[in-house]
């Protein structure tokens, strides 16, 4: 049911606001944070603020833009207070040796006006368009698949004075930002997990090597190392030159365990890159057995010890990846990441801001099993499962609510100019 109203939401979601009332400083603050993250949670076919505000009985939209806008709040409290309390139950907290998942996302946007909007390349479409960027850190501990932190990136286009103006920082630079947030919390990855546009900046990898963190990433098929098997006066060669020139046998067969099992084909080798000080292994994945044959081969880095970092470790590590991927559809698809219905950066912000909100509160129902014990028949094993419980909730009591509130609701839809029976 699309329609729903603030008195329709289970005493639960009530609960876990009410965390978050401390950093809210006015009753109608506290007031438009539920109907908010309510309305994220909600069925409404879109998830700006108009649809919202006009699904919900009770809501209006001025007041949710406000909130958006004007309302003097702070997102990086509540990011901050979003995480305490993720880390304050044995259920849900944040294990030691975690993987950290930088990434970055894209999403298509209309006209030039809205903060960070350029030509760009847009991973959802997989070319360049017109759109906005924001980049993430993610989380993964084996056991759960949670947002850390996310900024916008501005495009030089968007910026008054583009690549000199003072608010321009490049992604590489907005990641370690964001990295430096995670341990100034407290939180010490085990293995930092990036895709080759990071993998391929020595630079960056110099900075995580400075802050002595363990690094997985991508490289691109032209970077050029030097085998350390080699003679020490032999030439750098290309990635995609050496994998062509590595017998099949340097190969071994390794399956894949993600949302549909799948084999790969995987060497090592241990180089030495230009900047880097001692060795580094890299492996080779392809999806078929030889050079020739396989039309998928991507290439990694790692200064993870040797002994370690084997090809099933490789694989192994580098697929947790796909749960930043898994977070992006769910945020997107379910929750309106890319739907925000505003244009300065500070609003934006505090839309991701509660998105993440609504995710985790979903995510931390789902561990600690409240939902599943009244809204549920079934295990609730992943994200929409969990949603479409917390949903039934809402359309249960809303019935419920309608019962006593008719001639309401009978207002409500005759403000749109309909006759409801």
């Amino acid at each position: 049911m699309r329609e729903t109203t603030p008195s329709a939401m289970p005493p639960c979601f009530d609960k876990w606001c009410k965390r978050f009332d401390d950093l809210l400083r006015t009753k109608a603050q506290k007031r438009e944070f539920r109907n908010y993250i309510g309305g994220l949670l909600g069925e409404s076919e879109r998830k700006n603020i108009y649809k919202m505000a006009s699904d919900a009985v009770g809501v209006t939209y001025h007041k949710l833009h406000h909130f958006l806008t004007e309302s003097t709040w702070s997102a990086v409290k509540i990011n901050e207070r979003r995480l305490e309390i993720m880390n304050k139950c044995s259920q849900t907290k944040i294990n030691r040796g975690f993987s950290l998942i930088i990434d970055d996302s894209g999403h298509r946007k209309s006209g030039n006006f809205t903060a960070g909007v350029g030509r760009q390349y847009i991973g959802e479409i997989g070319k360049t368009d017109n759109g906005n960027v924001v980049v993430t850190t993610h989380l993964y501990d084996g056991k759960k698949s949670l947002p850390l932190d996310i900024e916008l990136y501005q495009h030089a286009q968007s910026l008054p004075d583009g690549r000199k103006d003072s608010d321009f920082k490049k992604k590489p630079d907005i990641a370690l930002n964001l990295i430096d947030k995670s341990l100034d919390k407290g939180y010490k990855p085990g293995i930092v997990i990036i895709d080759s546009g990071y993998g391929n900046n020595t630079s960056f990898l110099l900075e995580l090597e400075n802050r002595q963190l363990k690094y997985l990433g991508g490289l691109a098929k032209n970077r050029k190392v030097r085998v350390v098997k080699e003679l020490e006066n032999s030439d750098e060669i290309r990635l995609d030159v050496l994998a062509k020139s590595l017998p099949q046998e340097s190969f071994t067969e390794i399956e894949i365990n993600l949302e549909k099992p799948r084999k790969v084909w995987v060497a090592t080798v241990e180089v030495k890159i230009s900047r880097l000080e001692d060795n580094r292994k890299i492996a080779i994945v392809m999806n078929a057995p030889s050079f020739d044959e396989a039309d998928d081969i991507d290439y990694f880095i790692t200064n993870v010890d040797p002994v370690i970092a084997t090809s099933q470790w490789f694989v192994d590590t580098y697929s947790q990846r796909n749960w930043v991927e898994v977070f992006y559809r769910e945020a997107k698809g379910w929750l309106g990441l890319k739907e925000y219905q505003v244009r300065e950066k500070k609003s934006l912000t505090r839309h991701f801001i509660l998105v993440f909100c609504a995710y985790t509160f979903i995510l931390w129902h789902k561990l600690t099993g409240g939902l599943r014990r009244q809204w549920a028949n079934k295990p609730l094993d992943t994200f929409p499962e969990a949603l479409e419980a917390f949903r039934t909730a809402i359309s249960y009591r809303f019935i419920k609510w309608l019962d006593h509130n008719r001639d309401v609701f009978v207002a409500y839809k005759a403000s749109f100019g309909f006759v409801w029976a």
